[in-house]
Parts: structure tokens; C-alpha cells; sequence
């Protein structure tokens, strides 16, 4: 498929430029990043860009994590138009707050040995017809210009990894029909990326049909899966039922592991702390979930336990992110200050935050150097 001339002409003015961005980018290929082949990535997604020290990333120390991910967001008002909105507000320097503040997170976590993986999403609007997965563009010109708006946005972060010695960056998450139907625009992303930054690069494909799908795994370094599978029909299972429910998948995972001949990097992967975590693990539980459904840490603890339990020896599996590590982990004063401003109640958490049952399979798998 090739690509109008007026998107080439972009793609290569705007790699020049990122090239010469000199004291807010400034750009060595030559940088060295850790090898991330050698050990299992082990981590988790971090909640937030908050203003913080080595005590708020000390909170994971215990659990054997030694990555965590970060998701900066650009906000697609419709999925059929072209624009994305990001870096709303500047700081010192030209740079946006939130560059401002993941600067200082990583180099925090660098300081206490904890890398960092840059993923970037993209959050539609409220009313904007569908989910990331179902962006489509209605021309051809139009697809044009969301490339041209996606890139730019993309070729921002990775010149930012590079400046921060970040050694892995996350081009892409959930982008289904993007993906399926414009393989030769991600690719031609790929090498621009490539151009500015040094260190290893993934996209995050979902686990419905999009991982399988995908036909550019083999520019990449990784497959990226966001891991919400279905595991089960029923509340409270049984670890051998969760396992049984993993092997289906497994079977799928490993198949495009050996056909691209590459390592699979859990993205994302995490549960709710209730009876039906199990069932339909993608759904973000919902405030009358408070009352109206079981809490069971149990359960959550048992999804870690089946995926660990299939997975975690396998020389095929680059490691994985829980989602996800809240500020009611890393900074509770921060949490309860904003529930108290939200009015928010705050009696049993089920959200996707590992509880202590959770936490202690997470730190005896992470501390097993076996």
C-alpha cells in the first residue's frame, strides 16, 4: 500500500525535526538502555503523573516490580474525525506540564532501579460514537491527516523516551481498525520512530482479535497483548477452573509467539476484586457494583495465581504490566483528598488495584529467581 506524497513529505520534515529539537529533545541514538530480553519485565501500570518522591515509588519495592508503565492520553472528540488534542498546558521551557512531571517520575524510578515503559493511549471523547478500537476514518484524505495528527503526537513521546533513556516505548494501544485495515501507515510510524529513538518498541494489541490479526509484529520488538480474556462462566472459580480457562489462549499466544518469532509482553493485565472478576475481566466495575455485586480478593488473587501458573516459566513470555498500581497504593493522603473533594465513598474497593491477597502471589512469583 503506498502512502499519499504529502504524508511522505510529513513523515520526513517532521523526523528532521524532532532530529533538531536540541535542548528540549535532545536526541543520541547512541544511548544505552538495559537489555530487556535478558529478564522478565515485572510491573505495573502506574495511576497518574502526581508530583512525587522515592517514597511513592518505593511502595512497589516489595513486590519484586521492577518496571512500571506510564499512559499519557491524546483525546479524540470523534472516532470518524481526524483531530487529537494534547500537551493543553506549557511550563518552563516551552514543555508541557504533564512531559514536566513524567520527566520526574522516571527519573525517580531510575534512582530506585525501576525502568519505565512509555505507552501512550488514545481516550475518546464522551460522545464520540465508540471506543479507541473502533477509530475510522471516513476518506482517504482524512485518514491521511489522523496519521499525520497520530504521528506527531507519537514521534513527541518517543523523542521524549529517548531523552529520558526510557528502554521501551508503546506506539499504539487498542487502535483494532487502525491497525487491521492501515498496516502500511504503521509501518512507515514504525521506522520514523525508529529514527529518534534507540530502545525497544511494542504496540498494545487487545485480546479480542486484534493480537491475531495484527501483520507488523515483525517490525516490532515485542507483542504487546492488553490480557483481558474471558477465563470462565461463573463467580468465584476455582484456580483449576482459571487455568483450565487460559488454555485455549495460551495455545493462540504461543502460536503467534513462534509464527512472528518474537517475545509476548503482557501490556496490560489485571482483575477487579470481585466473585465475577473472571467472567468479562475488561468491565470497569460501576459505582452501584458497590452493592449490588460480591467483593472476593480471593478471586483476584486466584486470576494472578492461573496466569502466573501458566505463563510465567515460559522463555516465550517477556514479562507483564498489572493494571494497576492507584494512588490509594503509592499516595494515600493525595487519594483521600480527592475522594473527599469528589464525594466519592470509598467503604470496599473492587477496582483493578491488586489487594493484599493479590499482592502476596504478585511479591512470591516477582522474588522467585528459580
Amino acid at each position: 500500500m503506498r502512502i499519499p506524497n504529502k504524508q511522505q513529505a510529513y513523515w520526513s520534515i517532521l523526523g528532521l525535526a524532532l532530529l533538531g529539537l536540541g535542548a528540549l529533545f535532545p536526541v543520541t541514538l547512541s544511548s544505552t538502555f538495559p537489555d530487556t530480553k535478558e529478564e522478565k519485565i515485572q510491573g505495573f501500570s502506574w495511576e497518574g503523573l502526581d508530583s512525587l518522591g522515592a517514597q511513592q515509588i518505593k511502595t512497589i519495592e516489595p513486590y519484586g516490580v521492577n518496571w512500571i508503565a506510564h499512559t499519557p492520553f491524546a483525546y479524540q472528540a470523534s472516532i470518524d474525525q481526524p483531530e487529537l488534542r494534547y500537551f493543553s498546558r506549557r511550563g518552563n521551557g516551552g514543555t508541557s506540564e504533564r512531559d514536566q512531571r513524567l520527566s520526574l517520575v522516571v527519573k525517580v524510578a531510575k534512582a530506585e532501579g525501576v525502568q519505565t515503559l512509555l505507552k501512550p493511549h488514545i481516550w475518546p471523547g464522551r460522545d464520540a460514537g465508540g471506543w479507541r478500537s473502533d477509530i475510522k476514518m471516513k476518506s482517504e484524505a482524512d485518514w491521511t491527516q489522523w496519521f499525520e495528527n497520530y504521528g506527531a503526537y507519537i514521534l513527541h513521546n518517543a523523542a521524549l523516551a529517548e531523552e529520558l533513556e526510557i528502554p521501551m516505548f508503546c506506539i499504539g494501544t487498542e487502535l483494532y481498525l487502525t491497525a487491521k485495515h492501515r498496516e502500511q501507515d504503521w509501518r512507515n510510524l514504525i521506522a520514523e520512530v525508529r529514527k529518534v529513538y534507540s530502545g525497544k518498541i511494542t504496540y498494545a494489541a487487545n485480546f479480542y482479535k486484534e493480537y491475531e490479526e495484527i501483520q507488523f509484529w515483525d517490525a516490532l520488538d515485542y507483542i504487546g497483548i492488553q490480557a483481558y480474556f474471558p477465563l470462565c462462566d461463573k463467580e468465584n472459580p476455582s484456580l483449576e477452573d482459571l487455568k483450565a480457562g487460559w488454555e485455549p489462549h495460551y495455545k493462540k499466544i504461543k502460536k503467534q509467539s513462534k509464527k512472528w518469532n518474537k517475545p509476548v509482553l503482557f501490556t496490560e493485565l489485571g482483575y477487579r476484586s470481585m466473585a465475577d472478576a473472571a467472567i468479562e475481566p475488561w468491565v470497569w466495575p460501576d459505582r452501584l457494583d458497590y452493592e449490588t455485586h460480591d467483593i472476593s480478593r480471593q478471586t483476584q488473587a486466584k486470576c494472578y495465581e492461573a496466569f502466573f501458573q501458566t505463563f510465567w516459566k515460559e522463555k516465550w513470555v517477556g514479562g507483564v504490566f498489572f493494571w494497576k498500581w492507584s494512588r490509594r497504593q503509592y499516595y494515600p493522603e493525595r487519594y483521600a483528598q480527592r475522594r473527599r473533594r469528589r464525594e466519592h465513598k470509598d467503604t470496599s474497593p473492587i477496582d483493578f488495584s491488586p489487594k493484599e491477597e493479590g499482592l502476596k502471589v504478585i511479591q512470591e512469583w516477582f522474588s522467585n529467581t528459580d
